[in-house]
């Protein structure tokens, strides 16, 4: 992936957790656009700018240490007709926002036309203090079966994320989704914009609702795609993931009888997964290789391959496939165990909350998402720096929530509780289908959330688009 810009960290860390508000008293410089770094492998539109933001490191001490956040901008096709700025973040965490800004083929043309495209690398990512964490050598499996496996994972645990914090300070301490918000207004601050529209998809929809909380008096239109609900506890974080990955194993299966092209068409679809995840647990291969790639493809979904990979496990051979990431892996522990209270104290909890992953997704063993998340910060001190709460944007305009029928990484239960906590100001576009991410899925899809964006103004009513 392309990375912009440059990173600046000077002075010291002062831990602490970020205030309500900051100094009104810092204001942002203006951004200096120039050409973007030239990157043979993934080069950016001729028409591409791209600088860096210079923002409080903490913003409880926004005139102490500062940090460099780059940013692109891709400016409106149609100057003339130009509606302001469009904020775009394509989640992750770990997504480049610098490069989706610049990435030609997601928006319309018609919302390219009208909109300065605009991404900022947050914290950790890209050229923004990039974190990268080497974990030590023996990991132990992250389903503990008794105490004793339990105590060596969250020993094990702690020391990986102990390290992982030394070696990404100070950026580490200060890098969850409320720090983020505060960046952001940072950006539109910068830009001389009054008000903004957004548009998040995934984890990106978190950064748009916090946005909404403290700065809804900006925002012209907001567009949440894929939604993450920052009120869950544990139980429902891990529970919810879980149901609507069986749910859509149920529409694989429902795909798989219906197309003679599915590798396992005219079979026992749910007895071929067993005897699969049987052999597979006896191959060289990690522990859950079968269920988590099988995970991967519902996203598309990609259910030939889906189809296929079960289908050859079941027969005993061992498929290989390259796994790509950013750095998903090492800054979710600055992230999204900052963001949720996900702190697991004791193999009870733990047991808890593996009981009731199995109880609703016994299909699929659980969500690998959530239980990678919540294993993954065992062991992280205090509580979170940015708690999980009820959404409040009573101070923003109507929003439009997308969010397919059949999702795995965020349940359409998500997206509903989201819209039950503010019913004011969200419409919710259901799309009747598979995967996740909606908007590029049908004309229906795009036709809605350019419409919206276009015009700034949400249905009254929650609406559709089919399968």
């Amino acid at each position: 992936m392309r990375v912009f810009g440059a990173v600046v960290v000077s002075g010291l860390l002062l831990t602490g957790a970020t205030p309500a508000v900051a100094d009104p008293g810092w204001s942002p410089s203006p951004i200096a656009w120039a050409a973007c770094p030239d990157d043979p492998d993934s080069p950016a539109p001729p028409d591409g700018e791209c600088g860096t933001l210079r923002v409080p490191l903490d913003w409880a001490r926004p005139h102490g240490p500062s940090l460099d956040l780059a940013v692109a901008r891709h400016r409106a096709t149609d100057p003339a007709h130009r509606l302001g700025v469009l904020l775009a973040d394509a989640g992750g965490p770990g997504s480049s926002g610098a490069e989706f800004a610049l990435a030609t083929g997601y928006f319309s043309p018609a919302i390219r036309a009208r909109f300065d495209v605009v991404g900022l690398d947050l914290r950790g990512t890209g050229r923004s203090a990039f974190i990268r964490c080497e974990d030590p050598p023996g990991a132990p499996g992250d389903e503990p079966a008794d105490l004793a496996a339990f105590d060596a994972l969250l020993q094990y645990t702690k020391q990986a994320n102990a390290e992982c914090r030394a070696n990404n300070l100070p950026v580490f301490d200060h890098a969850d989704t409320g720090v983020n918000a505060r960046d952001l207004d940072a950006v539109r601050r910068a830009l001389g914009e009054q008000k903004i529209s957004f548009h998040g998809i995934s984890y990106g929809t978190l950064l748009g609702q916090q946005y909404a909380e403290k700065y809804g008096d900006h925002v012209r239109a907001m567009v949440l795609d894929s939604s993450i609900d920052h009120s869950v506890g544990i139980a429902r974080f891990a529970g919810d993931r879980a149901a609507a990955a069986d749910e859509l194993f149920g529409q694989f299966t429902a795909w798989c009888d219906a197309t003679p092209s599915c590798a396992l068409h005219g079979q026992d679809v749910r007895a071929t997964w067993e005897r699969a995840l049987t052999a597979a647990d006896g191959m060289p291969l990690e522990h859950n290789w079968l269920r988590d790639w099988v995970f991967s493809d519902m996203y598309g979904p990609a259910w030939d391959d889906a189809a296929q990979v079960i289908a050859d496990t079941a027969a005993g051979q061992s498929p290989v496939r390259a796994r790509f990431e950013a750095n998903y892996d090492s800054i979710r522990r600055a992230v999204v165990c900052q963001d949720f209270d996900l702190r697991i104290r004791n193999f009870a909890q733990y047991s808890a909350m593996r009981a009731e992953e199995l109880r609703r997704g016994p299909i699929m063993r659980g969500s690998p998402l959530s239980h990678g998340e919540a294993t993954a910060c065992l062991g992280i001190p205090g509580p979170p720096a940015n708690p999980p709460h009820r959404l409040d944007i009573t101070r923003a305009p109507r929003i439009l929530l997308v969010n397919a029928r059949y999702d795995p990484a965020t349940p359409y239960a998500w997206a509903q509780d989201i819209h039950h906590q503010a019913p004011a100001n969200t419409t919710l576009l259901t799309y009747e289908g598979s995967g996740h991410g909606v908007y590029q899925r049908t004309a229906c899809t795009r036709a809605a959330v350019d419409t919206y964006l276009l015009t700034a103004t949400a249905p009254r009513r929650d609406f559709g688009c089919p399968a």
